[in-house]
């Protein structure tokens, strides 16, 4: 078992409106872990429902936005913005998916502004960085990645985050959805080499409490397996996540 803190959290993406949030609530049954904490990034329409039955009834989970816009108001038609969440008492945003680069026109500058917007307005931020299968086929992987932490690792607000309230999830894109996972040897690899660019600018305190999850078709089959690795701190789950049997059954695991 590991024995610094994992994270188990869920991206429900755009699925579960109110009542299948409150369905799915009102079914969850799980114990609180020391060591662990649970959280689900729900769609906009179902944070408060799940804040509300969360807190009705007692559940150790936390509820997050899944994207946040960097400005805090203005003509940004269909746009987030934080002090909306924060008047919902929304703490922690969901930055940098793969799908809000790929189908959104996201890039490595709007993730970064809407990353130091979210932590000077005291949210934390948990950023999205991965490969898709051609860059991973060219083996690009290692430069891919560079090149979507190095505006975080040059900006303070940044650097004095991490390890506090800026996390990351590495999501191999070639992995999101398709039921292909990355064995846990080539996780480790990945993870080991995010934690060491982080080495390099960050103290060895914010480098090893900053969590850095994997995220790409986790499943209760390979979690475990996934966990026993040194450098990951937990898991950014999607299909998985939206049934309480899978859900409760990752939980367990921990």
């Amino acid at each position: 078992m590991k024995t610094k803190h994992i994270l188990l959290a869920g991206n429900w993406k755009m699925n579960h409106g109110p009542k299948a949030t409150k369905d799915f609530l009102e079914k969850l049954e799980i114990q609180p872990k020391a060591n662990a904490s649970m959280r689900l990034y729900a769609p906009y329409l179902s944070l408060t429902t799940a804040q509300a039955v969360s807190a009705e009834r007692k559940l150790s989970l936390q509820v997050g936005a899944q994207n946040i816009h960097y400005e805090v108001s203005g003509a940004f038609t269909g746009e987030i913005s934080g002090p909306m969440l924060k008047e919902i008492s929304i703490e922690q945003v969901l930055v940098g998916h793969s799908e809000r680069r790929q189908y959104f026109n996201e890039t490595d500058e709007t993730v970064l502004k809407r990353t130091v917007s979210s932590l000077k307005q005291g949210f934390e931020v948990l950023v999205c960085i991965g490969e898709t299968l051609t860059e991973r086929n060219e083996n690009r992987t290692e430069s891919v990645l560079v090149a979507q932490m190095t505006k975080l690792l040059a900006d303070e607000i940044c650097i004095a985050a991490f390890g506090k309230n800026l996390h990351i999830a590495y999501e191999p894109v070639w992995a999101i959805g398709t039921g292909v996972v990355a064995t846990p040897a080539q996780a480790q690899d990945v993870h080991a080499f995010i934690r060491g660019l982080l080495a390099k600018i960050l103290t060895p305190e914010a480098t090893q409490k900053t969590l850095i999850l994997y995220g790409g078709s986790v499943s209760p089959a390979n979690f475990k397996e996934l966990l026993a690795c040194p450098d990951i701190d937990g898991g950014l789950v999607g299909g998985a996540s939206l049934k309480v049997d899978s859900w409760t059954a990752l939980w367990n695991l921990i």
